[in-house]
């Protein structure tokens, strides 16, 4: 899984937050580990929904939390966006045991970093594929215990409510996808639409920690 390092940053207090996972300020950031992950769909022209898998509560780090499949490119992979297309693939079919046809079928939605203060980081490539007929996930029971499907509305909805697990980039995507109508209409959409990578700086308040995204308010001085 990629996004453990995720799970310290939202509303945190940084004293609460594992040490070893906080950067020097003073050092070179850690470069980002390559990582892909898959935003499997269903609903065709009709409706949108959205397969979350549910990691196991034994994980040291995003225990329980609900995310999209996904885990670093193995250096066998490969480069570049091939390698990312490979990986995601692959996760896709070893935690949510969805097999597809193949990298290309993949349409690539976006691209996060994670933030230089911690110190486990990935730049993680997010890809949209369709279900493929005839297939319903099934998760290991090992790393991941749990998948389902949700709208995003529904997904974010369950997670204000304390009952779905989430965190920063899941929340953040699941906001984007609320505005589609359907599969198809999102399909379409990342299909034509230019990516652009996301860095999230974190500005503290003491210490208290507050994500800021490009574009944001403060985001060029944080």
């Amino acid at each position: 899984m990629l996004a453990a390092a995720w799970e310290i940053l939202p509303g945190m207090e940084f004293k609460e937050a594992p040490p070893e996972q906080i950067a020097d300020p003073a050092a070179a950031p850690t470069p980002p580990r390559q990582a892909a992950s898959v935003v499997l769909l269903r609903g065709g022209a009709d409706t949108l929904e959205i397969l979350l898998v549910q990691r196991t509560h034994a994980a040291r780090f995003m225990g329980g939390v609900w995310v999209f499949p996904g885990g670093a490119v193995d250096a066998h992979e490969g480069d570049g966006d091939v390698s990312h297309r490979i990986a995601a693939v692959r996760e896709l079919e070893e935690e949510a045991g969805i097999v597809l046809s193949g990298p290309d079928i993949l349409i690539k939605y976006s691209q996060w970093i994670t933030p230089a203060i911690v110190k486990t980081r990935f730049d993680t490539h997010f890809f949209l594929a369709p279900l493929p007929e005839g297939q319903d996930p099934r998760v290991d029971g090992e790393e991941c215990i749990d998948a389902g499907w949700f709208t995003p509305q529904g997904a974010l909805d369950e997670h204000a409510a304390g009952r779905l697990e989430l965190v920063f980039p899941t929340i953040k995507h699941l906001e984007q996808f609320a505005t589609f109508a359907s599969m198809q209409a999102l399909l379409e959409h990342a299909a034509v639409a230019p990516i652009q990578p996301v860095l999230p700086k974190v500005f503290m308040a003491g210490e208290q920690a507050r994500i800021l995204l490009p574009g944001e308010a403060g985001y060029d001085e944080a």
